[in-house]
């Protein structure tokens, strides 16, 4: 038996395939600076357009309502008449105003009085001067309420 030594035929897209994996980390490098900028910018927006009166959250998770705007700082009142100044960069996001519900403003005895109650039926063979009404819980059908998520106390071996 003969072994002869033959070279092996390569392929002709060496380079490409050497290529291909530059141009993939390239364009997810692109990428994701193109998401890092569009955010920088939403946040820039975001801190030119704070007026006094608007409630905002810092990084930091502090929730208060902007009393003033200079260049580089903003002053937000976190609590009645306690006043901090915070640098401009800080600022998380802006709270938007919830819109007052006029139908939340009503009382609940007019909202009662809209529903119409179906007719109860009384059989004649029940004593009705010992019944008992059982309101119906027609929201919470069907619902099961949680169960605590305590760890174990023990472990068993």
């Amino acid at each position: 038996m003969v072994l002869i030594a033959a070279p092996m035929a390569s392929s002709g897209g060496g380079g490409i395939t050497l290529l291909l994996p530059l141009i993939l980390i390239v364009g997810m490098i692109w990428f994701m600076s193109r998401t890092q900028r569009k955010q920088r910018q939403k946040q820039a927006d975001t801190v030119a357009a704070l007026q006094p009166g608007t409630k905002v959250i810092t990084t930091s998770g502090q929730v208060g309502i902007v009393e003033e705007v200079d260049d580089e700082y903003v002053t937000l009142e976190i609590s009645d008449g306690v006043l901090v100044q915070f640098v401009k960069a800080a600022i998380g996001r802006v709270i938007p105003e919830e819109p007052v519900d006029e139908a939340a403003d009503e009382p609940a005895d007019e909202a009662a009085d809209e529903t119409v109650d179906a007719p109860v039926e009384v059989k004649d063979d029940v004593d009705t001067k010992d019944a008992v009404e059982v309101p119906d819980a027609g929201a919470d059908k069907g619902k099961v309420q949680d169960k605590s998520k305590l760890p174990p106390t023990h472990t068993e071996n």
